[in-house]
């Protein structure tokens, strides 16, 4: 069996050309005579593996020099209670547009007080909501969005106007799919398992300054980002080989020509979906048109039945993990960085001919 077009949301589709680099270094990285699963993190090797990414990474996103960056081991889950317990002094506020900023709410409001500034929960997390003039205060710590919704295909297309305070954001669906300005963040962080690498790494992008606080005393060392910036990642060991995946995916980016090239692509890709979609008298997108991510696209049929036959008969076509998250049902395409425009060309051409055969 050849390799099958993977539209998983995460862990998803990784370019072929660094799995390729990767197995072929597997034994022998670079004539050490080891893997860089076996390296040490304190070896010459590694340091260059870790300083390499992080410049790489810098350069497709131009991060300023008064943001570190930092690679960390766990999942979003981790940052759900580690942002407050470094920054919620006071209040923080919270924009609840899905799944995970509710559970990152619900989190933060174990370590102190965080408040609902608006939410989309009344759609089904359908939208966004408007974020022009939210009820902001002075004494909040910080500002909490999750930028695109994985689950329901959500995403900001303009940040929520902030009053001035710190923007903190999960940005993990849509890292590095097309430019940012790191500048109007104060503190970003990405699972990598969406569209940079393995699961088990976070990036964490953040202002030295937002950095600059004393995080709650009971605060373990390893989630204690001040901390972890100053040792430049490397406190504990961290995903090492996680870590010289995310390097082989930025020099794989920058080969396609960066940021702005993969925004293109990506909305081309989305382009193909969608239209199908607006156009289809079986399929219909559960998004909004102008909250719609290039991401995520989920969409039903309306009938259960029919989603379920969908589910399996794109799976035997060679098309995985279309299936809709288990809180929602229905079907998902998670077209990220990697997955090639041919992938989504398959889908439509599929999705046509089984609208034609079960109208």
């Amino acid at each position: 069996m050849g390799r099958v077009f993977n539209f998983s949301a995460g862990p998803a589709v990784l370019p072929e050309e660094v799995l390729k680099t990767a197995a072929e270094e597997m034994l022998d990285y670079h004539g050490c005579g080891m893997s860089v699963m076996e390296m040490s993190h304190r070896s010459k090797m590694f340091d260059e593996i870790i300083k390499t990414a992080e410049a790489d990474l810098r350069e497709l996103l131009s991060i300023p020099e008064d943001y570190s960056v930092i690679f960390l081991q766990g999942g979003a889950h981790l940052l759900f209670g580690g942002i407050p317990m470094n920054f919620l002094k006071k209040k923080a506020g919270y924009i609840i547009t899905g799944q995970w900023a509710k559970k990152a709410f619900s989190e933060a409001k174990k370590f102190g007080n965080a408040v609902e500034l608006a939410s989309s929960a009344d759609k089904t997390f359908s939208y966004i909501p408007d974020c022009s003039d939210l009820p902001i205060t002075d004494d909040m710590d910080y500002v909490y969005i999750c930028e695109n919704n994985t689950i329901y295909g959500t995403k900001f297309h303009t940040l929520p106007n902030t009053k001035g305070r710190p923007l903190v954001a999960d940005v993990s669906s849509c890292f590095l799919s097309e430019p940012m300005d790191v500048e109007k963040y104060d503190f970003i962080y990405a699972g990598v398992q969406k569209n940079v690498g393995p699961a088990g790494v976070q990036i964490v992008i953040a202002k030295k300054s937002f950095l600059d606080v004393e995080p709650a005393p009971y605060t373990p060392d390893i989630m204690n980002y001040k901390l972890m910036a100053e040792k430049e990642s490397l406190l504990n060991t961290p995903p090492c080989y996680g870590i010289y995946i995310c390097g082989l995916v930025f020099k794989w980016l920058k080969k396609m020509g960066g940021l702005t090239e993969m925004k293109k692509k990506n909305e081309e890709k989305a382009a193909l979906l969608y239209d199908f979609l607006d156009e289809s008298k079986l399929f219909k997108g559960t998004v909004r048109k102008e909250d719609r991510s290039i991401m995520n696209v989920p969409f039903i049929t309306g009938n259960e039945e029919l989603d379920a036959k969908f589910v399996k008969e794109s799976k035997e076509a060679g098309m995985e993990n279309l299936k809709g998250h288990r809180s929602v049902g229905g079907m998902r395409a998670s077209i990220y960085n990697a997955m090639p425009k041919e992938g989504v060309e398959k889908l439509v051409s599929f999705m046509k001919e089984f609208e034609k055969n079960n109208s």
